[in-house]
C-alpha cells in the first residue's frame, strides 16, 4: 500500500481501514496532552504516556479500543475498553453487513478491560462484526465501522501473518507515534490473520512510583496504537527484556517483585493472552498472586505450527538489564554482567521439555518459533546460536552441554534442526536481518517507528541481508512455500522516490523442509 500524504486523504483512508479507537490514557480523566518532547540522538531517553499519543487524524477515533485474541477453530474474544462509560453489544455473522448473531447488552465502564467471547463459530471462516453502542440513559445506538476476523485455517489454505519488533514507545530517539501509527495502518490494510509483537513494547523505565496505575499505563498506552490492527487480526504478545516481568525481579523482596506481577498482570488483564486450553498448549503452572502467566505458549494453523517461547519467566537469574538500571539491553548494566556465567540464563527445564514435546508430537509442514533473543539478552542470531543452552559450546568453543543442562536431550538449536523449525523470529537487536544456520532461517524483525531509521547493532550480525529500520513483516504461507516479505514505512517528511511507505525493501521464500529454496 502507498501511503497518501494528503491530510484529506490519509483521514478516508484511515477510516476506511480502522473505524475508531480507544482514546489515549490522557483523555480518560480529560487532560489535554503535554506537547510531545522530542529526544537526540541515542536510545536511553524516556517519555511518560502522555508524550505518546495517536496523530491528530485519528484522534476522533479514539473513542474504543478493540483488540481481538485468543482466536481458535471455535471462539474469539474481543477485549473493550471504552473512553466513557459506555453500554453495548455485539453483532457478527459471515457475511458483511450482514449479522444474525448478536451478544447481551453489557456495561463498559470507563478505562476498564471488558472481554467478550464470539464462540460457536465455523472453523476457517471469515466472519465480520460491529460493535453498537450508547451512552447511559440515551435511547439511540451508535454504531463502528465494520470488522473482521478469521477462524483457524484448514491444513492446505494459503494465509498471511505480521510481526513488529520493538516497538519502545518510552524511547523518544527511537520510537515516533505518528510513524508508528503509519506502520500499523498498513498492517490492517493488508488483513493478516493475527500480527505477532516481538517484546519491548511495555517497558516499566519510566515507572518511579511502583503500584498498579503506574504499570497498567505501560499497557494501556499501547492500546490505541495495536487497537489499529488488533481489532480485526487477534494480537499476540512476546515479554521482551524491558517489561522487567521476570521470576528473578518475582523472586525479590523489593518494588522488583511488584513489577513483575503487575506487569504480567495488567498485560493479561488488558490483552486477551491465551491460556493452554485444548486448542493452545502452554504453561500450565501458575504462580502465586499472578496465576498463570499466560507466557508462553503453541497453536497450529493451516499448515504450520506457532511457538512462542518466554526468555524471562523461568530464568532464577537476571537475564538483562534490571528494573532503573541503565536500560540498553545486550547484557550490560550494574553488576559486571557481562563476566557472569552465561550458562546461569535459561528458557528453564519446564518450558525446554514442554517445547521438545511440543516439536516432536507436530506433524506441520512448517513450524515457527519465536522468542525476544536467541539468549534473552546479548546481541546476535546465528552468530549467538552455537552458545550455552541455544547451542552448547561456551564462548571459548569448548562443549559443556552435557555437564551444564543435565537431562536435556541437545541444545535449543540442535532440537529445532532435528525437528524442521521453519524460521525462528526474534527482535531486541533493532535491525532487519536474514540470515540461516543448519537450514533454519533466523530472523530479526525490525522496529516499527524508528524514525531515525538505524541498523543498530549490525556489527553482532556477521552475515545475513542486513537493513535498516523501519516497517514489519509480512509472512504469506501456502501450501507451496513460505514467503517473508519486509515492507518500509517512512514520515511524510523523510518520503523520496527511492523510500516510500509502503515499498517492499526484501523478500525471500522457504520451502517445506526437504525440498531446496
Amino acid at each position: 500500500m502507498k501511503f497518501l500524504t494528503n491530510r484529506r486523504k490519509f483521514l478516508s483512508l484511515t477510516t476506511a481501514a480502522t473505524g475508531w479507537l480507544l482514546t489515549p490514557v490522557w483523555a480518560q480523566n480529560d487532560s489535554p496532552p503535554r506537547p510531545r518532547k522530542r529526544g537526540g540522538p541515542g536510545g536511553r531517553g524516556r517519555r511518560d504516556a502522555r508524550d505518546y499519543v495517536l496523530p491528530p487524524e485519528l484522534a476522533e477515533f479514539s473513542l474504543l479500543s478493540l483488540v481481538l485474541g485468543r482466536v481458535s477453530d471455535h471462539s474469539v474474544t474481543v477485549s473493550s475498553v471504552a473512553r466513557t462509560t459506555l453500554e453495548g453489544y455485539f453483532e457478527y455473522g459471515t457475511s458483511a453487513g450482514n449479522y444474525p448473531n448478536r451478544t447481551a447488552l453489557a456495561e463498559f465502564a470507563a478505562g476498564h478491560p471488558v472481554e467478550t467471547v464470539f464462540a460457536g463459530l465455523q472453523p476457517d471462516t471469515e466472519y465480520f462484526y460491529q460493535f453498537h453502542y450508547r451512552a447511559p440513559g440515551e435511547t439511540d445506538f451508535k454504531t463502528r465501522a465494520e470488522c473482521r476476523f478469521h477462524t483457524q485455517r484448514a491444513g492446505g489454505s494459503s494465509f498471511m501473518f505480521t510481526i513488529q519488533g520493538d516497538s519502545h514507545p518510552e524511547r523518544p530517539q527511537m520510537s515516533d507515534p505518528d510513524l508508528y501509527a503509519r506502520t500499523l495502518l498498513q498492517v490492517a490494510a493488508s488483513k493478516p490473520d493475527f500480527h505477532i509483537c516481538m517484546g519491548d513494547d511495555f517497558s516499566v523505565a519510566p515507572v518511579r512510583e511502583v503500584n498498579y496505575a503506574a504499570v497498567a499505563e505501560r499497557y494501556t498506552l499501547q492500546r490505541p496504537f495495536l487497537g489499529l490492527v488488533a481489532q480485526s487480526a487477534p494480537v499476540f504478545l512476546l515479554n521482551g527484556n524491558h517489561e522487567q516481568a521476570s521470576l528473578f525481579n518475582f523472586n525479590q523482596a523489593d518494588d522488583r517483585h511488584a513489577v513483575a506481577v503487575l506487569a504480567q498482570t495488567a498485560r493479561n488483564q488488558f490483552y486477551p493472552t491465551p491460556a493452554p486450553d485444548g486448542f493452545y498448549g502452554g504453561d500450565t503452572e501458575p504462580l502465586k498472586d499472578i496465576g498463570l502467566r499466560k507466557d508462553y505458549c503453541a497453536w497450529s494453523w493451516g499448515d504450520a505450527l506457532f511457538v512462542i517461547l518466554d526468555n524471562y519467566w523461568h530464568s532464577p537469574v537476571q537475564v538483562d538489564s534490571g528494573f532503573h538500571e541503565e536500560e540498553g539491553g545486550g547484557g550490560g548494566g550494574k553488576n559486571g554482567r557481562r563476566d557472569r556465567d552465561w550458562w546461569s540464563l535459561t528458557l528453564g527445564d519446564t518450558q525446554y521439555h514442554w517445547f521438545k514435546r511440543t516439536l516432536e508430537q507436530s506433524r506441520a509442514k512448517y513450524k515457527f518459533v519465536f522468542a525476544h533473543h536467541v539468549l534473552g539478552s546479548g546481541r546476535g542470531g546465528v552468530d549467538e546460536c552455537d552458545l550455552f543452552e541455544w547451542g552448547g559450546r561456551n564462548k571459548r568453543g569448548d562443549w559443556e552441554f552435557n555437564q551444564r543442562r543435565p537431562g536435556w536431550e541437545m541444545p535449543v538449536h540442535q532440537l529445532m534442526v532435528k525437528h524442521g523449525v521453519t524460521i525462528f523470529f526474534q527482535g531486541h537487536d533493532h535491525l532487519y536481518c536474514q540470515q540461516s544456520a543448519d537450514g533454519i532461517v533466523y530472523q530479526e524483525v525490525p522496529m516499527p517507528a524508528d524514525q531515525g531509521y538505524m541498523t543498530y547493532n549490525e556489527d553482532r550480525y556477521q552475515s545475513g541481508v542486513k537493513l535498516p529500520n523501519s516497517g514489519y513483516l509480512r509472512v504469506t504461507v501456502s501450501p507451496e512455500h513460505v514467503k517473508v516479505d519486509y515492507i518500509r514505512s517512512f514520515l511524510p517528511k523523510d518520503e523520496s522516490a527511492q523510500n516510500k511507505t509502503g515499498d517492499l525493501a526484501h523478500s525471500y521464500t522457504v520451502k517445506p523442509r526437504g525440498q531446496h529454496a
